[in-house]
């Protein structure tokens, strides 16, 4: 009788754990973050491993607010939709706030931005013996480039007179594009221009220094009336102010463009 009871009793308690288990589970803060493979803002390392400065400062920021925080690879293009639809929370993958879509919308129309917290600019990026060819539009006449489909990048071409203009899914494949020699030049965001052209298998590509964007703003991108804005804002504050964020630019090699005083964007 006693045997029966102490297993009645374990099975009771095990059953207890369980449901608080459960529980927790079912209280648990959830963030999805929508993002590209971007180097050096979000990539795989060697491990397999999402990595780089977005991403490390999205779980920084997301963890100090309580969330646990899950990544979903999107479609660029699809990056609204993704947003609508609740399948993910935020857009945080180098989002060019300060622009149009090719719709000809500004995007700040469409989502709520964060403070910008890095610069950027859409650069060109061709094979390294063709660069001092290019000094000014007129020499991309009749060339084909690429661009990532609802890119800023894509918005940038659309001043370029006379090239032949094709999408890619990503602004990776763009520049894979060139150097399969498929297209002449390709524009992409400069960050990812530099951690890609004249290294590795793309040694033979370059940036055209002579032809880029006006200033660009990263930014973060939530939904229309998001409480999260003003939160990840407050976080993005404490994070410049103690050190975290320069230390994570330094590390990955964006300390030049990173923005580390968020006070002039204060309202």
């Amino acid at each position: 009788m006693k045997k029966i009871l102490t297993l009645t009793l374990t099975i009771i308690m095990c059953a207890i754990s369980i449901l608080a288990f459960a529980s927790c589970k079912q209280n648990e803060k959830v963030i999805t973050v929508g993002y590209t493979l971007v180097e050096p803002l979000n990539y795989l390392n060697d491990k397999n491993e999402l990595v780089g400065f977005d991403t490390e400062l999205a779980q920084k920021v997301f963890g100090n607010l309580g969330y646990k925080v899950i990544f979903k690879e999107i479609k660029w293009e699809n990056k609204y939709n993704e947003l609508a639809s609740g399948s993910i929370d935020c857009i945080w993958n180098g989002f060019t706030a300060n622009c149009a879509d090719d719709d000809g919308v500004e995007r700040s129309a469409k989502v709520d931005f964060s403070y910008n917290y890095m610069e950027n600019r859409q650069v060109i990026v061709t094979k390294k013996n063709e660069v001092e060819k290019i000094t000014s539009f007129d020499a991309l006449k009749d060339k084909i480039g690429y661009v990532e489909v609802n890119s800023a990048g894509a918005t940038y071409a659309e001043g370029i007179t006379g090239a032949i203009i094709k999408e890619s899914t990503k602004q990776t494949d763009a520049i894979m594009q060139v150097k399969a020699g498929s297209a002449y030049f390709a524009i992409v965001d400069a960050q990812l221009a530099r951690s890609m052209a004249g290294k590795g298998d793309y040694s033979d590509l370059a940036l055209v220094e002579a032809i880029s964007s006006d200033v660009e703003y990263y930014a973060i991108g939530f939904k229309k009336g998001s409480d999260l804005t003003a939160k990840v804002n407050e976080q993005l504050d404490k994070l410049a102010k103690d050190g975290t964020i320069a230390d994570l630019a330094k590390k990955y090699g964006v300390e030049n463009t990173t923005i580390t005083d968020f006070s002039d964007q204060k309202k």
